[in-house]
């Protein structure tokens, strides 16, 4: 009995002397990748980061446009206060009361105390846009035109949209970094024009507009202008219930201010020239 103790005893020992004798509890180790797999998962990762790069790029830029965007509505607002405090100087030491007076109350009598006085023509700024026009203003004319070349219709979430580009000419004034930039718009409607050689159709959009201290959304129709004098035709949707017309002058109001445009005081230099031949609408 002694001796089949001792064999059995000898045996175990035997077993754990050449770690056969129970099993191991350490983890199994992680399989090893293939250079091919590591190579996949690289790209994955760099995929990845160049998503999250490109996002926050984005959005970096976003908000440097509506800093800009900031920037022009403040200098707007700074010079309605100064035309302001002008009016409220001329009130304070002005001599011709009964005169102003006198207007004001046939202004109202006719419905027109509310409305801007704006001139043949006027600049206008497109705020979404980033510059400044020339424009015609027509009581003649209906809709609103702005000029647009390489105009492409496309469809974005079911609506219908359009793509172009200003259509200006080389004497054209504007803020020279936008007149190659593309211009998106939803189609709010077409109208039909009807001209000599035939009939067709022109997409109607809506841009944010400021004129003086006129802001408003306004319909333009587009279509190409670049042969005419001005590149914004302004017409009676426009005008009906915020302005009248005063034929006798031209850029009453101040040149919008926009980033790497020039300054507003340089406008008289561009207005210097400007022929008053009929356009059509």
């Amino acid at each position: 009995m002694r001796q089949r103790l001792l064999h059995t005893g000898a045996l175990s020992l035997a077993l754990l002397v050449t770690g056969c004798a129970l099993p191991s509890d350490r983890p199994e180790p992680p399989p090893v990748l293939t250079p091919d797999e590591f190579a996949m998962r690289i790209d994955r990762l760099e995929t990845d980061l160049a998503s999250r790069c490109d996002v926050q790029q984005e959005r970096l830029a976003e908000q440097f446009h509506r800093q800009d965007l900031m920037h022009t509505e403040v200098r707007e607002l700074g010079s309605l206060l100064g035309h302001l405090r002008a009016d409220i100087e001329r009130l304070e030491h002005g001599d011709g009361e009964p005169v102003v007076m006198s207007r004001e109350c046939a202004a109202d009598e006719l419905g027109l105390a509310n409305k801007a006085v704006v001139g043949r023509s006027e600049w206008v700024g497109l705020p979404d846009v980033g510059t400044y026009l020339k424009a015609r203003v027509d009581s003649g004319a209906n809709t609103s035109s702005l000029s647009a070349t390489e105009v492409t219709r496309f469809e974005r979430d079911g609506e219908d949209w359009v793509r172009f580009k200003l259509g200006l000419g080389e004497k054209d004034v504007a803020v020279e970094g936008v007149r190659d930039d593309w211009i998106e718009a939803p189609i709010e409607r077409r109208v039909r024009i009807h001209q000599a050689t035939g009939e067709h159709s022109r997409p109607v959009v809506s841009l944010l507009m400021t004129l003086g201290p006129i802001r408003e959304t306004v319909e333009f129709t587009l279509n190409d202008r670049s042969h005419l004098n001005y590149p914004v035709l302004l017409g009676r949707r426009f005008l009906m219930d915020i302005a009248v017309i005063d034929v006798a002058e031209s850029y009453l109001h101040e040149r919008p201010e926009f980033p790497g445009g020039r300054p507003a005081e340089e406008a008289d230099r561009d207005e210097t020239g400007d022929r008053d031949d009929e356009e059509e609408a």
